[in-house]
Parts: C-alpha cells; structure tokens; sequence
C-alpha cells in the first residue's frame, strides 16, 4: 500500500475557474503560489517561488468558486496527479520559449486563511475558531452553507 499527502501553503495567483463535467459534477480549478526566502551559500538573498495548478471537486469545488479570489492565502492539502504519460510534473513551454513545470494537486482539504476581511467569506457562517473557513471534499454532505 503507498500513501501520499501533500501540503502546499500559498496565494492565489488569479481568481479560480469554475466549470461542469458532461455528468454534471463542479471542478474548479486555481493555481498557487508558494514562497520560500533563504540566503545561499554565497551571502546573497534568494526568494524561490514553486506555482501549483489545483483542482477542487464537487460542493468543495462550488465553495472554492465562491469565495476565494486572487491574492488569497489558503491552505491545501491533497495528492500530486503526475502526467499520465511521463510519470513527471506536466512540461511545458511558454509563449517566450521556455520551459516549464506544472504540479498538479487535486485537493482533498482546502482551508482560507486569514480572517473573515480577508478570507471573501460572509457574516460568520462556516469559520472555525480563528476566523479560518475550512472545507473538505470528503465530507461534502456537511459543508455548513
């Protein structure tokens, strides 16, 4: 048996994208900038960001559309979908001819952090303690809206 988890904290880098499948089930999909600050060996500031590609499925995927907007910080947690073919992250390449890498996440668990200001939510209804709504895919029949 293998099991994975990954946990990616993060800002939105556009509003997400909503649409239906032939049978009727919510995917939404948004991508997640991921920053990380360090200096290198050689004294000199270096900020890496890695950008994941999301997708949220069924009521959790309606509640992600709703509410979350560019800018947005959120947690995710989920499993990377590697390409089918290669095994690997999808490669690709830019407009301007270079290459790129796209982590695909299909998010079990999302979770907008940030208080209700910040988090698009309205009035009070399904944040936790905190002022953080969390939402997860495998409970969608208890999704309290």
């Amino acid at each position: 048996m293998s099991y994975q988890k990954l946990t990616i904290v993060g800002n939105l880098g556009r509003d997400p994208e909503m649409r239906y499948l032939a049978n009727g089930q919510a995917v939404t999909s948004f991508s997640i900038a991921s920053n990380r600050s360090y200096t290198a060996s050689s004294g000199e500031k270096v900020k890496e960001t890695t950008w994941f590609r999301i997708s949220a499925w069924g009521k959790q995927a309606e509640i992600c559309n709703q509410y979350l907007k560019q800018g947005k910080q959120v947690l995710v947690e989920g499993r990377l979908t590697a390409d089918k073919e290669t095994g690997n992250p999808r490669i690709w390449t830019a407009q301007d001819g270079t290459p790129r890498a796209s982590f695909e996440v299909n998010a079990d668990r999302v979770v907008f952090l940030g208080g209700r200001e910040d988090g698009g939510g309205s009035g009070g209804a399904g944040y936790q303690d905190g002022g953080m709504p969390e939402f997860s895919g495998e409970a969608d029949d208890d999704i309290p809206f």
